[in-house]
């Protein structure tokens, strides 16, 4: 006997409706069905997944930890469906919202500024913009792209690389006049050098010695920050002594607002820059697409 063809994407609607509308009964009045015909298609999706997805011990509906699993990757499934459809329906015009994840400086100093650019050339999209330092779910938080600094650790995202630059020890000539420039990099023990709240890929300042030895500073000071920008904005202040990309503080170098600090002993280690998405064997959305693109022509580091 054949085995029944299985309408994989009307399970999930069915599922997601019963979610949202908070009951069969309300899903059944929504989709057209009778609530015995909702009840049994979720019985079937149970039976063949293994897992039960929601809880029939109460009155209230409640999903188990599988049901709610199940219900997030079913929003996206059936939102990128969605899209796949509008815009094969539009020629694939770049259009709908975008929603974009940024580490700090990069969102301030490079993203931002671009924006205007960006939405003349593609009027018919619009933007969600949210700026941290902290590393976040892209399908926890439904964006589309977030854009990183740093090693990459999540190989379930494909990354599109935008640019490098050194870092940089700085400090204001304030502080430089308060508490002396250091000359090597065992004189910074006598600084107040700042760190971020957030974990980093490397726990403290890279330098290497006259002999080329390498040798790492650890980041001990009365400062800790959330961001990047948070970071420069102290060390204009002359708080302390920060690390930060060459690019992110470049004009406070020039202007004299920043100074340099031990560049004989700076080992020449780059901080790169990423734009990362999950689409990696999936339909990418035009308006992601026209968004990474636009980034990897217009954006310098």
């Amino acid at each position: 006997m054949a085995r029944p063809e299985i309408n994989r994407s009307g399970e999930i609607e069915v599922f997601v409706r019963i979610v949202e509308a908070g009951s069969f009964s309300a899903a059944a009045r929504a989709l057209r069905m009778t609530p015995s015909a909702v009840s049994k298609l979720i019985a079937r999706l149970e039976a063949r997944l293994g897992a039960r997805l929601i809880s029939r011990s109460t009155r209230r509906l409640q999903l188990t930890p599988e049901g709610i699993a199940f219900h997030d990757s079913g929003v996206r499934i059936l939102a990128e469906m969605a899209a796949a459809e509008r815009e094969a329906a539009a020629g694939a015009a770049p259009r709908g919202l975008l929603r974009v994840n940024s580490y700090v400086p990069f969102g301030q100093h490079r993203l931002v500024p671009l924006l205007p650019r960006f939405l003349e050339r593609y009027p018919e999209i619009s933007i969600d913009l949210v700026l941290t330092d902290h590393v976040i779910d892209l399908m926890e938080e439904r964006a589309d792209v977030a854009i990183r600094a740093g090693p990459l650790g999540d190989s379930r995202l494909v990354a599109r690389k935008l640019g490098q630059s050194r870092t940089v020890v700085v400090a204001a000539p304030s502080y430089l006049d308060a508490h002396g420039t250091p000359r090597t990099s065992a004189d910074l023990v006598r600084h107040n050098r700042m760190g971020f709240r957030f974990a980093r890929h490397i726990d403290g300042w890279p330098f290497v010695d006259r002999a080329g030895l390498s040798t790492v500073v650890p980041t001990t000071g009365n400062a800790l920050v959330s961001d990047g920008e948070a970071m420069r904005l102290m060390a204009l202040s002359g708080v302390g002594v920060a690390r930060l990309a060459r690019w992110h503080v470049e004009q406070d170098i020039a202007a004299g607002r920043l100074i340099p600090l031990l560049e004989d002993f700076n080992p020449g280690d780059e901080e790169l820059t990423h734009a990362v998405y999950v689409g990696q064997g999936k339909h990418l959305p035009a308006r992601v697409r026209a968004f990474l693109d636009f980034l990897v022509e217009t954006v310098r580091l």
